[in-house]
C-alpha cells in the first residue's frame, strides 16, 4: 500500500508538472507586428478622419489599447523601421540613411524572441527593406526575410520596387499555413501609403481626389484580409497585435510634398495600436504621448523575454488599465537632408510644446498651435533651454553607445552654420523628389523637367547637376552628362557617385585624359570600387600607359577575382608592357573556363604572335572565328 502511495504521488506531481508545461508553453501567444508605412494618424477614421473608410483598423482598435498620441524618432522607412525593431533612436542604432547597415551590436526584436522558441518571419512590401542591398542585417533573427529578387522579370513598380499589399499578407498567410508549428513572431510592412499613390480598383475611383486616402483604405483592405486569416486559423483571440505607422506623409503641409526632411507632427505623428490575448483592456483609449521606440520593451515583457541593458525606450504595460496619463518625450531626427548638402534637423516635443534644432531653429505651443505655424523661439526661453538640455542628454546617451562618427549630433548643427536651412530649401526637394519617382517609372522628359527647375532654384545644387548627369549618360547624350557631373563634382568633391559617373561619360565621350582624372577622384574617398578599377584600367590603355592599366586591373582582380573583363584587361596591358609571356600564360588558364569566349582566343592569338610562336597564334585566331562563327 505504501509502495502504491509512492507511486500515486509521483504520478500526480507529474501530472502536475506536465499540466504546467503545457499551460507555460500555451500561453507564448504568437506576435504581429504590422508597419504600414506612410500612414498618418489624422487619416484613419478611428483618429477621427471622415474621408477615408478604414473598417480593419477601427474593428482592431475595438479589440485594442489605442494611443492616440505615438511618435516616430525618424521620417524615414529605413530609420524608422530600425528604431521599431530595436527600441532605439537613429543616433543610438546608427541607421540614419538607406543602405547604412544595422550594427549587430543592436539586436532585433526578432533576435531577442528566438531564445524563446519563437519562429520568426519578415514580409516587407518595398525594396528599400530588401535586407540584400537598402536594409542590410534588417534580417538578423528571422528564420524568413521576404526579399525581393535580385534580378526581376519584370520593369513595373510592382514586383520590382513595391509590392501590394495583398502580396505581402498573401506570402505571409502561405508561410504561416506551411509553419503551423510555434509560437511565431511575424513582421509584415504594408508599404502601399508611400507616394507614388497607385491604389488599385475601385479605390482609385472612390478616392480619385484624395488617391493618398486611397492607398491607405486598399492597405486596410490587405490588413482585414490578414486578420480573417488569423481567425480562420483561431489565433487572433490568443495573438499581440501591434499595428503601427512607421511615419506620416507631408501632404503639401509646411510645403513638404512627402516626408523625410522635416520634423513635423504631419510626418512624425502616427497611429498605434496593442491588441493582447483574449479581451484584456480592449477599447482603451491611452491619451499620453509615447513613441515608437516602445514597442519592443513592450513586447519582450508581454513574453517574459529579458531585455538588453541600454534602452531607449520604456514598456507601454503602464499604460494598458487606461489610467497612467504622463506623457513622455519623443525625440525626432533626420540626417536625410545631409543628402543634399542641407542641415539635418533634430526635435523634442515634451509638455505641449516642440522645439526643432535648425539653423533657424523653431519653437512651438502645440495646446494653441497645433498646426505648428507660429514659431515662438527666443533663445533666452527656459523651454527651448531645457529642450537643448534634453537633446544633450541623448547625444550623450547615443555616445555611450558607440554610435558611428558619421552620426551628426544635435551640437553639430548649431555648429554647422555653412548649411542650408532645409525650410529654405523644401521647394527643391519637391522637385528632386518628383524627378527620382519619374525615374524609377521611365519618364525621363518628366524627370529631366524637374530636375532642370531645380537648377533655376540653386545652379550649383548639386544633387540635380547629379542626377540630370546620369540621366544624360542614361540616354547616350555623353558630352552634356560630362558637364553636369563635372558641375557636380565642383560643387561637391567628396561625391564619389558622381566621378565615377563623370568617369564613364567622358570615357564615352573620348576625353580620356579627363575621364582618367575624375576616376581616381571617385577612387579617393572609395577605393574598393570595381566599376571604377575595370574602367580606369581600360582608360590607361587609352593613354597608352600599359603599366598603370595593369595596376588598375590587378586592383579590379582583389576585389573581383573571377571578372573575366578584369583579367582580358590585365592581359592586354602586359601586352602593351611587352610581357607576353606572362599574358600567354594568363589567357591559357582562362581558355580553359572560358572555352566559348572569342575574345579569350583573339588575345590568345595576339599575346602568341609576340612570342613568335605563329602555329599557335593561327591556331588560336582559328578557334576565335569558329565561336564567332557559331554565333
Amino acid at each position: 500500500m505504501q509502495a502504491f502511495r509512492i507511486v500515486l504521488c509521483f504520478l500526480l506531481v507529474a501530472t502536475a508538472f506536465a499540466r504546467e508545461s503545457v499551460t507555460t508553453k500555451s500561453t507564448e501567444p504568437d506576435v504581429f507586428l504590422i508597419t504600414i508605412d506612410t500612414l498618418r494618424a489624422d487619416h484613419v477614421h478611428c483618429y477621427g478622419y471622415a474621408n477615408v473608410s478604414t473598417p480593419a483598423l477601427d474593428a482592431l482598435a475595438k479589440d485594442s489599447i489605442r494611443f492616440t498620441l505615438a511618435f516616430t524618432p525618424s521620417p524615414i522607412t529605413n530609420t524608422s523601421h530600425a528604431s521599431i525593431l530595436t527600441g532605439l533612436l537613429p543616433g543610438s542604432h546608427g541607421v540614419t540613411d538607406f543602405a547604412v547597415p544595422l550594427s549587430a551590436a543592436h539586436p532585433t526584436v526578432a533576435e531577442l524572441l528566438k531564445p524563446h522558441g519563437y519562429r520568426t518571419a519578415a514580409f516587407i512590401g518595398a525594396v528599400i527593406l530588401d535586407s540584400k542591398t537598402l536594409a542590410p542585417g534588417f534580417d538578423r533573427g528571422f528564420d524568413f526575410y521576404d526579399n525581393f529578387p535580385e534580378h526581376s522579370p519584370t520593369k513595373s513598380r510592382w514586383g520590382r520596387v513595391e509590392r501590394r499589399g495583398m502580396d505581402v499578407v498573401d506570402h505571409a498567410e502561405n508561410w504561416l499555413t506551411k509553419h503551423p508549428a510555434g509560437p511565431h513572431f511575424m513582421w509584415v510592412h504594408l508599404y502601399d501609403p508611400h507616394d507614388p499613390y497607385e491604389p488599385p480598383e475601385p479605390y482609385s475611383q472612390i478616392y480619385k481626389d484624395h488617391l493618398y486616402d486611397g492607398e491607405i483604405a486598399y492597405a486596410d483592405s490587405a490588413l482585414a484580409h490578414f486578420i480573417a486569416y488569423l481567425k480562420s486559423r483561431g489565433k487572433y483571440d490568443k495573438s499581440i497585435i501591434v499595428v503601427v505607422g512607421d511615419h506620416g506623409e507631408g501632404l503639401g503641409e509646411h510645403h513638404e510634398d512627402t516626408h523625410g526632411v522635416f520634423l513635423y507632427d504631419s510626418t512624425t505623428h502616427v497611429p498605434l495600436m496593442v491588441k493582447l490575448p483574449g479581451e484584456f483592456s480592449a477599447g482603451t483609449v491611452v491619451a499620453a504621448q509615447v513613441r515608437t521606440v516602445d514597442i519592443v520593451p513592450t513586447l519582450l515583457e508581454l513574453v517574459g523575454a529579458p531585455a538588453p541593458e541600454n534602452w531607449d525606450g520604456e514598456s507601454l504595460k503602464p499604460y494598458f488599465s487606461g489610467k497612467n496619463e504622463i506623457s513622455r518625450p519623443a525625440f525626432g531626427e533626420t540626417d536625410y537632408p545631409l543628402r543634399f548638402g542641407w542641415a539635418p534637423l533634430r526635435s523634442v516635443r515634451s509638455e505641449g510644446f516642440k522645439f526643432i534644432e535648425a539653423p533657424r531653429p523653431e519653437l512651438y505651443d502645440l495646446q494653441r498651435d497645433a498646426a505648428e505655424l507660429s514659431n515662438q523661439y527666443e533663445t533666452g526661453d527656459a523651454r527651448v533651454q531645457k529642450s537643448r538640455a534634453m537633446l544633450a542628454e541623448v547625444r550623450a546617451r547615443e555616445t555611450q553607445a558607440a554610435v558611428p562618427k558619421e552620426t551628426i549630433q544635435p551640437d553639430a548643427i548649431s555648429n554647422s552654420p555653412s548649411l542650408p536651412d532645409p525650410k529654405d530649401k523644401i521647394d527643391e526637394q519637391n522637385l528632386l523628389h518628383a524627378a527620382m519617382l519619374a525615374s524609377e517609372d521611365n519618364r525621363s522628359a518628366d524627370a529631366r523637367k524637374a530636375l532642370e527647375k531645380v537648377l533655376t532654384l540653386d545652379p550649383k545644387s548639386p544633387t540635380a547637376l547629379r542626377q540630370l548627369g546620369e540621366l544624360e549618360l542614361q540616354e547616350g547624350n555623353y558630352s552634356r552628362a560630362a558637364q553636369h557631373l563635372k558641375g557636380a563634382m565642383a560643387v561637391r568633391p567628396e561625391d564619389a557617385t558622381a566621378s565615377i559617373y563623370a568617369g564613364q561619360a567622358l570615357e564615352k565621350a573620348h576625353h580620356p585624359a579627363g575621364a582618367r582624372d575624375a576616376l581616381e577622384t571617385s577612387l579617393t574617398p572609395m577605393p574598393g570600387q570595381f566599376p571604377a578599377r575595370l574602367l580606369l584600367g581600360q582608360v590607361y590603355l587609352e593613354l597608352k600607359d600599359p603599366k598603370a592599366a595593369e595596376d588598375q586591373f590587378e586592383a579590379a582582380l582583389l576585389l573581383q577575382p573571377d571578372s573575366v573583363e578584369a583579367q582580358l584587361g590585365l592581359a592586354k596591358a602586359q601586352m602593351g608592357d611587352g610581357n607576353f609571356a606572362e599574358a600567354a600564360r594568363s589567357l591559357e588558364a582562362l581558355s580553359n573556363t572560358q572555352g566559348k569566349n572569342a575574345d579569350v582566343f583573339d588575345l590568345l592569338a595576339t599575346a602568341y604572335s609576340g612570342l613568335g610562336k605563329a602555329a599557335a597564334a593561327q591556331q588560336a585566331e582559328a578557334k576565335a572565328n569558329l565561336l564567332r562563327d557559331k554565333k
